[in-house]
């Protein structure tokens, strides 16, 4: 029979563990019996139950952890690196029969079968562990310590014959694992032949898997850790690849949010002073050019999104509009002229940019009247020249700008040429090889 007491839950435990795992707890008037009888006080009912809730929580993130991790399917890089020398030391289980037969007393001369025991096994160890760097593999020392354990496994192989013939396949595994390219075939047949001859000689035709157990130790070792080295190669490639991808990426987006930026805010900034000159004495026309302002401002962000994705593409007609609109707001008078055959749109985009950061240029630093954009086409090549009569400077941002665009070109077959013109102002030059023939000529002037 229970008794009933009023009880709740102990303020201490309010903020267990068991509140973050989504235990609820009810107002509980029975005090728990145990299995002989005893009553369990409720304070200790709480604790248990919220230690076991508790568990179940910690118990469910954890499952939840590996099951996502071996959905995934993937391992770690380092997970999948090749082999190194203790995958080779199992096969040392090889020469046990030698070793049996030696602690039985089986073996003549026990001190000296002990002795070439212990060189085998030490110069093995020390061979294959070298083999898995390439710098260690091809050092004299190794090339030393292969020919050495060849000599110990021929003296004993031909000196106790039986069992100790097995060491001739541990020694395919160690040259298999030391030998590349050229010299491995040789090598490997050499081998096979010695061991069918020394097992011959000693064991008659019961030895002839012997050699050829030899010849499969040495290729199939070879061609394993072969594999593995160039699993690995291939995966630093991936790596230096993805890294270069990214490196090329943040330049991209670099050079590409210098020219939007720079463009754009120069835009505005010339719009702003209109505004402010205008303000005073024709409210409506300042007015236009607070709305220019906030158009140019929602086509700078519509730019960024494109620059982010890395899809946008620049129409060079929509950068020649552009140059001329702000070059007339900033007071500068343009003419802009374009003749030729149509342009491939990565051309149209590259001569795009060079429109928008030559203007810009010209806006910022050049305090000059007159400004001439010229795009000429023919059928090898295009040609793009802008001029101003200036004080003969360009960007003063060094490493940017024009610059990545003479870089821009470079890689496509183009050139980017700037500096001051030869009668005064700044001279930019631009061209380009075509890559699309001419479906007709287009020939436009525009002037202010």
């Amino acid at each position: 029979m229970t008794k009933t007491v009023p009880s709740e839950r102990p303020a201490e435990h309010a903020s267990e563990p068991a509140v973050a795992a989504g235990v609820r707890f009810v107002r509980c008037d029975l005090v728990q019996r145990s299995n002989v009888g005893e009553a369990v006080p409720v304070k200790s009912f709480w604790r248990r139950r919220t230690r076991l809730a508790g568990w179940k929580h910690g118990g469910r993130a954890q499952c939840a952890e590996t099951r996502a991790q071996e959905g995934s399917g993937r391992s770690k890089p380092q997970d999948l690196g090749p082999p190194n020398g203790f995958a080779m030391l199992p096969w040392l289980l090889m020469g046990m029969g030698s070793f049996s037969h030696l602690l039985q007393g089986k073996t003549g001369n026990p001190w000296l079968a002990g002795i070439g025991l212990l060189a085998f096994n030490s110069l093995y160890i020390s061979v294959v562990f070298r083999a898995f760097t390439r710098q260690a593999r091809e050092a004299r020392a190794t090339r030393y310590s292969l020919l050495g354990l060849t000599a110990v496994t021929f003296a004993l192989a031909i000196g106790y014959g039986g069992s100790w013939l097995m060491f001739f396949p541990l020694l395919g595994l160690a040259t298999g694992s030391v030998l590349r390219g050229k010299q491995l075939a040789p090598a490997g047949f050499a081998l096979s032949i010695s061991a069918a001859v020394v097992g011959g000689l000693q064991e008659g035709w019961d030895a002839a898997g012997i050699a050829y157990g030899t010849f499969l130790s040495v290729m199939v070792t070879a061609a394993i850790l072969a594999l593995s080295e160039t699993v690995k190669e291939l995966r630093t490639t991936r790596e230096e690849l993805a890294r270069s991808a990214v490196e090329k990426e943040r330049l991209r987006f670099s050079r590409d949010l210098h020219d939007l930026l720079g463009h754009t805010l120069s835009v505005i900034v010339v719009k702003a002073e209109a505004t402010r000159r205008l303000a005073p004495r024709d409210l409506d026309a300042a007015l236009g050019q607070v709305s220019d302002i906030e158009s140019v401002g929602r086509q700078a962000l519509t730019e960024i999104r494109e620059a982010v994705t890395g899809y946008r593409e620049g129409s060079l007609a929509t950068e020649l509009d552009r140059a001329r609109d702000l070059l007339d707001a900033a007071g500068i008078g343009a003419v802009v002229r374009q003749s030729g055959p149509p342009l491939a749109p990565q051309s149209a985009a590259l001569l795009g940019w060079v429109v928008r950061e030559s203007a810009t240029n010209v806006v910022r630093h050049s305090e000059a009247t007159r400004c001439e954009i010229e795009v000429a086409g023919t059928a090898e090549r295009t040609r793009l020249l802008i001029t101003d009569d200036g004080r003969g400077v360009g960007s003063t941002t060094p490493g940017s700008g024009l610059k990545g665009l003479a870089e821009r070109l470079a890689a496509v077959g183009g050139s980017l040429e700037s500096g001051p013109a030869p009668r005064g102002g700044f001279r930019v030059c631009a061209e380009l090889p075509v890559t699309e023939l001419s479906t007709g000529p287009v020939v436009e002037e525009r002037t202010p």
